[in-house]
């Protein structure tokens, strides 16, 4: 079988390859937007440091909206809350350009970029679609993760270099603008495909996810891993001003993107004899519930739902298995952070020793090596830990806690690199690094206690979507 057929039986689906489309292209400003800005306010003001600030006000906006408009969209639609949504921010990304053109005064910046905290996130949207499609066909949802995954590498490779060079050779202003209309045109031709738009989700009765056992640790290992993402931004652009390159800045990081997503593909083919989350989450168990259309009793003898049987059983509090399992995860997941931390000096030694915009760009891509691996290790415990249907909003958590990480880490190595050096601030994400390896040894330390408990919890659905058909 050609690796191409999953993906060509995928694109199968009516209406996937039309969304699909739209979503593509609301999602690429996602990886514009925040160079465009530093870029813009760093050629209007001179100050890398406001420049830093603004944007970590804006993604501590975001951090803290998201949660809310995710309800939103999950309780009453994509459609009817994505498009207005997305218009506010639009109107939020256009006056911060307004206020730049016009020198208004500093706090105008931070209020205008404050207000593209409504903006969707267009992957979770896409990904809520192909739960909804494929429900109770695990393989297809994998194969769909991971497109998605790919895409998502994709967009935070294409996006710097595309709004650095509109920047660089149009205007400062030009990454925002076009950022702006292909997010609000894609937003408009993804929501259009109404058939393919998973219904209305009705308010869930759990607790937050936030309180899950296990979770507040590892929201804060993603905090500090967001920190790194955004110090490493908005240092090497101010590293690329310095050496007379900012417009090579988005190229550089993009290298930092294509490493982590070869990384990805890689992590992905040395993983099929371990657990699959895809089979044990609350998102597959609430799909292969009566509740939804598709009769489950056929798919039940696939090799997929065997899968997810044998997990199940392994979640049985007769089984130790689930102690295992989550203690896996759980130091897998500092491992990874671990690895991260220590390819991380390697950038840092590039402009040390040696100062060239080259040699840094080839620290960068092996430095991303790491970063797949422990995002996808990362939302595997984030989608076990969270509580029955309660998937969404864990991750948008999880998004949030490295949104909040990005700010902090952006207002940081901006004021590192400007009041000290550009090449000091590539200290800033190792220490970012190292804050999160100390929090996920931690968090593993106690990985097993939390299996445990969530494992008895999981264990306790109704047996009815686990037995054969016509069983009484």
């Amino acid at each position: 079988m050609s690796p191409l057929t999953p993906y060509r039986r995928l694109f199968a689906h009516p209406g996937t390859r039309a969304f699909t489309l739209g979503n593509l292209v609301a999602r690429l400003p996602m990886g514009m937007f925040s160079v465009s800005a530093v870029i813009m306010i760093a050629s209007s003001r001179g100050s890398y440091a406001l420049a830093g600030a603004v944007t970590a006000t804006g993604l501590a906006a975001t951090a803290v909206v998201a949660p809310w408009t995710a309800r939103l969209v999950d309780r009453h639609g994509q459609a009817r809350v994505a498009v207005p949504a997305t218009a506010f921010a639009l109107l939020g990304g256009i006056g911060l350009v307004v206020c730049v053109r016009l020198g208004a005064p500093d706090w105008s910046l931070f209020a205008a970029y404050a207000a593209t905290a409504t903006t969707p996130n267009t992957g979770g949207m896409s990904r809520a679609r192909w739960a909804h499609l494929l429900r109770g066909d695990a393989a297809a949802l994998h194969t769909a993760n991971s497109f998605e995954q790919a895409v998502d590498e994709l967009c935070f490779m294409l996006g710097p270099v595309l709004a650095a060079l509109l920047c660089g050779t149009v205007s400062p202003e030009a990454g925002m603008l076009v950022g702006s209309a292909l997010m609000m045109t894609g937003v408009l031709l993804f929501t259009a495909q109404r058939s393919t738009q998973p219904p209305p989700q009705p308010r869930p009765t759990s607790a937050s996810p936030a309180l899950a056992p296990g979770m507040p640790s590892l929201l804060l290992s993603f905090l500090a891993t967001g920190a790194v993402f955004g110090a490493m931004e908005v240092v090497t652009i101010a590293f690329a001003d310095e050496r007379g390159h900012r417009s090579a800045a988005g190229a550089v990081l993009a290298l930092q993107a294509a490493g982590s997503c070869l990384a990805g593909l890689l992590f992905g083919t040395m993983n099929r004899g371990t657990p699959s989350p895809a089979l044990s989450t609350p998102l597959d168990r609430r799909a292969a519930s009566p509740d939804h259309a598709a009769p489950l009793a056929p798919a039940a003898h696939s090799p997929e739902r065997s899968d997810l049987l044998d997990d199940r059983t392994a979640h049985s509090p007769e089984c130790p298995a689930p102690l295992d399992v989550e203690g896996t995860f759980a130091r897998r997941f500092a491992v990874c952070v671990g690895a991260m931390a220590v390819l991380l000096t390697l950038p840092l030694l590039a402009v040390r020793l040696t100062g060239a915009l080259p040699v840094l760009a080839g620290a960068l891509l092996v430095a991303g090596m790491a970063t797949a691996p422990t995002m996808v290790t990362g939302m595997t415990l984030v989608q076990r830990r969270t509580p029955e249907g309660r998937l969404n909003e864990g991750m948008t958590l999880a998004v949030t806690g490295l949104l909040g990480g990005i700010a902090g880490g952006s207002a940081v190595g901006g004021w590192v690199a400007e009041h000290v050096s550009p090449a000091a601030g590539y200290t800033v994400p190792v220490a970012a690094a190292t804050v999160a390896l100390a929090i996920a040894t931690l968090g593993a330390r106690t990985g097993a206690r939390t299996g445990a408990r969530t494992g008895a919890v999981r264990h306790r659905e109704p047996r009815l979507e686990t037995r054969p058909a016509n069983t009484p």
